[in-house]
């Protein structure tokens, strides 16, 4: 069966865990470039909301009245495996639709720094969206999906996604959740389709 089609995005949410351990680690790949797309619109204010740090941008959108479209910014801090509760929170409270959610998160099945655009589909072992499909009742939302590969040898996987990078690591993981955050940006203002069309198999 065909994906719903993405509708605007109106929330935009990355995934990871809050907490200093954790902050350079594949895991929080979305919560860095969440990081990066709220330095480019240069936001200085983030409020608590329903168990998530909010941020709230404009982009240009000439549909809308006034010629812009409010967008939130969101970085769960109820830990990977229960971020639905947070989103699902947020979209209830917005009058958000699944099909105006773009969530940014980290894949084993994707070579490591790659950036691809989804829409819908399911969880692919991901607690943290098998969580938000739980809450939302859809899978029906976009997905910006950073590869990170899988661990080498016998690493369990757990180990693997919340390693402290390396030097070199850290570098390329830096680049990866730049080009999502650009992916991000290109979705907002161009459409999800657009992106996804532009991005994938483009590095």
């Amino acid at each position: 069966m065909a994906a719903v089609q993405p509708k605007k995005i109106r929330i935009v949410a990355g995934l990871g865990n809050p907490g200093e351990e954790y902050a350079r680690t594949r895991h929080n790949a979305g919560f860095c470039a969440i990081d990066e797309l709220a330095r480019q619109a240069n936001v200085t204010y983030w409020k608590n909301q329903s168990g998530a740090e909010v941020a709230s941008i404009t982009v240009n959108d000439a549909d809308a009245e006034s010629g812009k479209r409010e967008v939130l910014l969101v970085k769960p801090q109820s830990y990977m495996n229960t971020s639905g509760g947070p989103i699902s929170k947020l979209c209830a409270a917005n009058k958000i639709s699944p099909e105006e959610l773009l969530v940014i998160h980290d894949e084993l099945d994707i070579p490591a720094g790659d950036v691809r655009v989804k829409i819908g589909g399911g969880h692919a072992g991901h607690n943290g969206l098998r969580s938000i499909i739980d809450k939302l009742g859809s899978r029906e939302f976009a997905r910006i999906r950073v590869g990170i590969g899988n661990p080498p040898g016998r690493m369990q996987v757990a180990d693997f996604v919340l390693k402290k990078l390396r030097a070199k690591e850290a570098e390329d993981f830096d680049d990866a959740t730049f080009r999502a955050a650009e992916a991000a940006a290109l979705a907002l203002t161009r459409g999800v389709i657009f992106a996804r069309d532009n991005v994938n198999g483009k590095r």
